[in-house]
């Protein structure tokens, strides 16, 4: 078996642990900006969600800035929340925008519901472009506490 092992190093190749860090930063760089430029082109817009349980509720949190309130939707059925809606793109003048990385269009999430949901009680409120959606568990879900009988 013979092994092949280099006899001189090649110009290109990094000496110090410092020039093998500028050349990862520069392949990073280069992978944004690959990156950027496929955002060029039209984007789907995905709002962030949050979700937040306790022992009485689950709570839905998006983020939908830029996003007009009557231009969402929420519903529940079959232990499904979905919200939906749209965030509309501004029409800039042509001189206006050289290049938008920002998305617009329709979206829509959905988050499943693992507990009996008291659907009567849903409360969805929208603030600063912050839509929070309650979802009330219904009494079987909520822990119950068993009094232990001395025999």
């Amino acid at each position: 078996m013979t092994l092949i092992t280099p006899t001189h190093r090649s110009v290109s190749y990094p000496v110090s642990p410092l020039a093998s860090l500028l050349s990862l930063t520069r392949d990073f760089d280069r992978l944004f900006e690959t990156a950027a430029q496929a955002r060029d082109t039209q984007v789907a817009f995905v709002p962030s969600v949050e979700l937040r349980e306790n022992v009485d509720r689950v709570q839905v949190i998006l983020e939908l800035p830029g996003v007009d309130r009557s231009a969402v939707s929420v519903t529940f059925h079959d232990g499904v929340l979905t919200i939906s809606g749209e965030r509309k793109a501004e029409a800039p003048a042509e001189s206006e925008v050289v290049r938008s990385e920002r998305s617009y269009g329709r979206f829509e999430r959905q988050v499943n519901v693992a507990y009996p949901v008291d659907s009567s009680k849903i409360v969805a409120g929208y603030k600063d472009g912050i839509l929070t959606v309650t979802l009330p568990k219904g009494p079987e879900a909520r822990p119950k506490t068993i009094d232990v009988a001395a025999n």
